[in-house]
């Protein structure tokens, strides 16, 4: 599942060693230029600074602000979402459209309607609504529970609401009835029996609604959602079921209610000529329709206006090969074009642009715990008078080893490569011991890690070596489960920015992958963004409790120091803070509970206007009584089992009251804790 997209190169990053480390050096390496939309910078403590409104001179020191946090109990992982990046987004997306309106004398207007299916959570929806209400901005139901939501939630009679997705009766009487108390609202018709339905409900309640439908486009999109698009896409009707649709309601005496053609191409498209394509032929759509009678007001544009999640600004599936303003651009004048040609009114164009919003203002901040890595120490290992009495296939090894260089790389690691294949035959046919299996093993690691040194410094990296680079990685052990945080990253293999938030002005001396706290070996992310494509591992700082070692080049291959987290996973004195960003986009609502980890903690993080973080809101995230009890664990009977069965054994003399005492205390403690790893 997380296998490199044919689309996107395998990269390594080199870290320069012939000069002192900067904190632009780190900002280099991470790319926060590249994929942080100016809300991202490292600051002068080497701290990741962030820009709320994208200006470089108002700024919040992420890492004091979860220090501040740490202080008032809201320990890591921590989802904190900037309400200010939200609204910067929403005033970009306008600004982007009415800029075009303006330049090509368009004579429709604009507004985003924001699918709220991309993050339900009620803080982000409010924040939506208050800050989307000057544009005259809306939002999307796609599930009764949806519509259920924004019927409350959207208290006024202008907000537009879109209602896309299937819909049985009682959901498009719903509608209907909604429609007669003043709502804003538009069922698009997805299927030609929504169609009679919305003809039955609003005869039946006297309404004259406001009908979409939409259309199945033969354009398709790009990307890892390509397949949402294309005539055989799951929602939509055909062109020719849409005439039939017109013909319908002008049979039933409301043709003039259809006023809205819509269509979607997919998420994250990210080839504008796609766009291009697609906007043509929904604009072709739209004038013949209306030559046909129906008297439409607006183009529902969809969704699918892309991210640049790894900074390369290409049609890769975590990027888009163009910018905000060409989309905007792109769109306004092929539609203006069009219906000029055809001599039709130009439509009020709605987008369903949900991940564009939402993505940059969340970003989540979790704790490494512990790290891992493979045992190379061979000198401790090999003495000058025990090599004579070592297995030949382990000598051969050790002289493949002792021998590698520049010139014999190649032929020095197809030797080393046979002998241990070598080594493991004969260890499983009885006639290799433990202790000499485990030195070939150490020599083995010892010569990758060799040959690594050499690859490193190459413009192309032979496919035979591509591997080494993640084989050899250390594993630090992260407080967070990714199934329920970053599912796309498991499920998809979605890339996601990931840094450190404070150390950048040390050099990295590491190179890791991650593995969150779920027993599942899914549960980990291998696969990040490099300067030119992806790579296999991050660079890192060491677990030490006293900083670590600023500027100093790391060694590719050395014992672990005293100051390390241990390869059992020994946590550091001091907490080292790792950030995924350009999170807040259906990570939320597409987690699960995998081994009972549940929602992290939020923070809502407003900026003051002399630059000072405000925290607006905190929710704590689920206790462990909580995700038990969604899982039918009642915690009252547990507790009840527990005391039980601690009794018998006080009975049976298997415990001291004293030991009762603390096994129940942290049982019951701990049904009211977090569910994840706390001081």
């Amino acid at each position: 599942m997380t296998q490199i997209d044919q689309h996107e190169a395998e990269t390594f990053d080199e870290i320069a060693l012939d000069r002192d480390w900067t904190v632009a050096d780190a900002a280099e390496l991470y790319g926060v230029h590249r994929w942080g939309h100016g809300y991202f910078s490292v600051n002068d403590r080497g701290h990741v600074a962030v820009h709320p409104t994208a200006d470089s001179k108002l700024n919040i020191d992420l890492k004091s602000l979860v220090d501040e946090l740490d202080q008032r109990g809201i320990q890591s992982p921590i989802l904190i979402r900037f309400a200010d990046i939200l609204h910067h987004r929403l005033g970009e997306l306008h600004d982007a459209f009415a800029d075009a309106i303006r330049e090509f004398d368009y004579r429709g207007g604009y507004s985003c309607i924001y699918p709220i299916k991309v993050n339900q959570q009620r803080q982000v929806v409010e924040q939506v609504l208050r800050y989307g209400a000057e544009f005259g901005f809306g939002v999307e139901a796609g599930s009764k529970p949806e519509l259920l939501a924004v019927m409350a939630m959207v208290e006024d009679d202008r907000t537009p609401i879109i209602c896309n997705g299937f819909k049985d009766a009682e959901f498009i009487e719903g509608v209907i009835l909604a429609d007669k108390i003043g709502k804003r609202i538009i069922p698009v018709v997805e299927k030609f029996s929504e169609l009679k339905l919305i003809v039955k409900y609003a005869k039946l309640h006297n309404v004259r609604p406001t009908i979409g439908v939409r259309v199945k486009l033969a354009a398709r999109g790009s990307g890892r959602w390509e397949a949402s698009g294309g005539v055989r896409s799951k929602f939509g009707l055909t062109v020719a079921q849409i005439l039939d649709a017109l013909e319908y309601l002008r049979q039933q005496g409301m043709a003039d209610a259809l006023k809205l053609l819509h269509f979607h191409l997919g998420s994250q498209i990210s080839d504008i000529y796609q766009v291009k394509k697609a906007i043509t032929e929904a604009a072709r759509v739209y004038v013949e329709l209306c030559h046909a009678g129906a008297e439409l007001k607006y183009l529902d544009v969809g969704g699918g206006l892309g991210v640049d999640y790894d900074g390369t600004k290409s049609a890769t599936v975590s990027s888009t090969n163009y910018s905000l303003q060409e989309y905007a651009n792109d769109m306004v004048y092929i539609i203006k074009q069009v219906c000029d040609k055809a001599g039709i009114e130009h439509p009020n164009i709605l987008s369903e642009s949900g991940r564009a919003l939402a993505s940059y203002f969340s970003v989540l901040v979790f704790d490494v715990v512990g790290s891992a890595s493979l045992d190379e120490d061979i000198d401790k290992a090999v003495n000058s008078e025990d090599i004579a009495r070592l297995p030949e296939q382990v000598r051969n090894l050790l002289e493949a080893y002792r021998g590698l260089g520049p010139k014999t790389l190649r032929e020095d690691f197809h030797d080393g490569e046979l002998a241990w294949d070598q080594v493991l035959n004969l260890f499983n046919l009885g006639f290799c011991s433990l202790e000499h299996r485990a030195l070939a093993e150490r020599l083995y690691f010892a010569l990758c890690g060799k040959v690594l040194s050499f690859v490193r410094k190459m413009d192309r990296v032979p496919k035979e070596f591509v591997h080494l680079e993640q084989m050899l990685a250390e594993t630090y052990f992260c407080n967070l489960s990714i199934f329920q945080s970053l599912p796309d990253s498991w499920a998809i293999g979605q890339l996601f920015p990931i840094m450190p938030i404070h150390r950048l002005d040390e050099r990295p001396t590491q190179r890791a992958i991650l593995a969150d706290m779920t027993c599942d070996s899914d549960g980990k992310i291998d696969r990040f963004i490099g300067r030119s494509g992806v790579k296999r591992v991050l660079e890192l700082h060491s677990l030490s409790s006293n900083g670590g070692n600023a500027g100093i080049a790391a060694p590719l291959i050395s014992p672990p120091s005293a100051n390390d987290a241990d390869a059992n996973g020994t946590p550091a004195a001091d907490p080292y803070y790792l950030a995924a960003f350009m999170v807040g986009a259906y990570q939320e609502t597409l987690g699960d509970m995998h081994n009972l980890f549940g929602d992290t903690h939020v923070v809502l993080v407003n900026i003051s206007p002399d630059g000072r973080p405000m925290i607006e809101e905190l929710v704590e995230g689920n206790t462990v009584r909580e995700v038990l009890e969604y899982v039918e664990y009642p915690a009252d009977q547990l507790k009840r089992a527990m005391r039980q069965r601690v009794e018998r054994a006080l009975r049976e003399e298997r415990l001291t009251i004293a030991e009762s005492r603390q096994l129940l205390n942290f049982y019951e403690s701990g049904l009211e804790g977090y569910t994840y790893l706390e001081d």
